[in-house]
């Protein structure tokens, strides 16, 4: 339990301290190696077992003291059917080194014990939002716009609930923009008596939001603290008026804190209505009275248009020429994503030097400037919202690169062969409600070529890049001179893509991977077939799984 709860303060802090990522890279990859030993261990007593069988009238040599070291709850073998080698000892010993010296860097890092699970406020990084737009400098979002406005104004069968209307997309694709143009509207702002905004995020205090809620409706400041007597003055504020409520950027999935929550506004009239925007579709299963209106990326021209503005207060290049080809290139990485178009036009703004957007084009979203681009913070809360056991396999599929399509049995059979989840009968479900977890929080998203097939948007690949660290590489995301080359000691997980004759000199890189455990052919396309690896290849004494998809 203290190991989890310092492990969840590391996760919290290594956003803003580098160190702090290292050392959890070194942790985990330290898991990896005692994952090694124990896979060992059975091994061994396999092959002794079959020995067994085959010469029943052998027996075992005395116990090994080493079996002292392992703790009774990481293998039921008996102490007979074991032998420890000399080989065995030196890693064990080697890893006690390693965990006492990890252990020794935590007060040094500042770490402490989490018990209460509860996030950081210093680490999230993210500002605010109000409901305060300008027009000018939104692009692409006019029928979007038209859309909830229609859904706003619209007259619904009078009802005991509240009508509410929850917009889903992933982290800094404009839900909030949206909400706010609506917000705004002329005629929105005209057919309700009252119009009221409260930046939610992950603190879902349903006391403090409430009290928000009576200070926007109320000129008085209201000092209690007293949630029913703060519930008992908002329904009576409410009651008889017409109005509308956002409520942004919400993660609560607990029924009883939303049905709370509500208690007061079903005293408002007939046609209030209520917006709530979420990344996660397990929000709306909860607040939603009405389907959700997901939004999708922005156009690439809009995105275009929303970079260049930001960066050369233009809509164009004319004026710059020199920066068109590189700055189109920048917007193509964006995918739509209008967070990622701002944060970088405004990283560029007022610099014409090719080499500075060069730069910008070339790099990791996490060698970005943090205190400049929100990019990396924003898609970081969505990751850091995952239970443990989503995070490692969100993490294991940075071994896709960019643009590849997926399919979610496929992707669930390798987490099964990673052991990420018990092997049961009811095994491939719980794989399945994972991905569909992971789906639902816009980590994965349907591909627009294939519904059977799933994608992830190129940010959210990085994302998993970042999460997974030097664990995981692909071969058809190494450029030459990759940096990579130097820390290929600690791959677990590697893929490269298919092609239909394959030669041995491309596969030279992965020679280096003494630790690889998993490797993984990609087909090119879904309708790839017959593809061959090389022999001599295959029989190169790998540590690893291969998996032929």
């Amino acid at each position: 339990m203290k190991i989890y709860a310092v492990l969840h303060d590391a996760e919290e802090k290594q956003m803003t301290n580098p160190r702090v990522k290292m050392w959890l890279d070194e942790l985990g990859d330290l898991a990896y190696d005692v994952e090694d030993i124990l896979d060992g261990f059975a091994t061994e007593s396999l092959r002794r077992n079959l020995m067994a069988e085959t010469h029943p009238s052998g027996t075992e040599r005395s116990t090994s003291k080493l079996w002292s070291l392992i703790p009774s709850c990481c293998t039921s073998f008996t102490p007979n059917a074991i032998k420890f080698n000399a080989e065995m000892l030196s890693k064990i010993k080697m890893i006690t080194t390693s965990l006492q010296e990890i252990s020794a860097q935590k007060s040094d890092l500042h770490l402490t014990e989490n018990i209460s699970g509860e996030r950081s406020t210093k680490t999230r990084e993210i500002l605010p939002t109000t409901s305060l737009v300008d027009e000018s400098r939104v692009y692409g979002r006019e029928t979007d716009k038209e859309a909830i406005a229609n859904l706003l104004l619209r007259d619904d069968p009078s009802t005991d609930e509240i009508c509410v209307i929850p917009v889903v997309g992933m982290a800094g694709i404009g839900k909030t923009t949206l909400t706010q143009l609506a917000f705004n509207d002329d005629e929105v702002k005209d057919h309700f008596d009252l119009r009221v905004w409260v930046y939610v995020s992950d603190d879902f205090d349903v006391l403090k939001i409430t009290k928000t809620i009576l200070q926007s409706v109320s000129l008085a400041t209201q000092n209690v603290d007293d949630l029913n007597l703060l519930q008992m003055e908002l329904r009576e504020k409410l009651s008889g008026q017409k109005f509308l409520l956002i409520l942004d950027d919400v993660w609560n999935e607990s029924y009883d804190s939303w049905d709370l929550l509500c208690m007061p506004m079903r005293s408002g009239a007939p046609g209030s209505k209520l917006i709530v925007t979420t990344r996660n579709e397990g929000v709306v299963s909860i607040t939603g009275t009405r389907p959700a209106y997901c939004l999708q990326e922005l156009s690439y021209e809009d995105c275009l248009f929303v970079f260049t503005q930001q960066a050369l207060r233009r809509s164009n290049f004319d004026a710059h020429s020199h920066l068109k080809e590189v700055g189109e290139e920048i917007v193509r990485r964006c995918k739509g994503l209008p967070l990622a178009a701002k944060a970088l036009g405004g990283m560029l703004r007022n610099q014409v030097s090719h080499d500075a957007w060069e730069n910008i084009l070339t790099s990791k979203i996490w060698d970005l400037p943090q205190d400049k681009s929100r990019v990396l913070p924003a898609l970081k809360l969505s990751y850091n919202h995952l239970p443990s056991h989503l995070r490692k396999c969100f993490a294991y599929c940075s071994i896709f690169p960019k643009g590849y399509e997926f399919d979610k049995d496929e992707l669930v059979q390798l987490w099964m062969a990673e052991g990420f989840f018990e092997q049961t009968k009811e095994a491939e479900d719980l794989g399945s409600k994972y991905f569909y977890d992971l789906l639902s929080r816009s980590f994965f998203q349907q591909s627009n070529h294939d519904s059977s097939r799933f994608v992830m948007h190129d940010l959210i690949n990085d994302l998993a890049q970042y999460v997974a660290g030097e664990i995981s590489f692909n071969l058809e995301g190494m450029s030459v001179n990759n940096k990579q080359h130097s820390i290929f000691k600690k791959v677990r997980h590697s893929s490269f893509n298919r092609q239909e004759y394959e030669k041995f000199e491309r596969f030279k890189t992965f020679h280096k991977m003494k630790c690889l455990r998993t490797l993984v052919a990609l087909p090119l396309n879904a309708f790839s077939r017959y593809h061959f690896i090389p022999s001599k290849w295959l029989l190169h004494k790998w540590r690893a799984t291969t998996f032929d998809w």
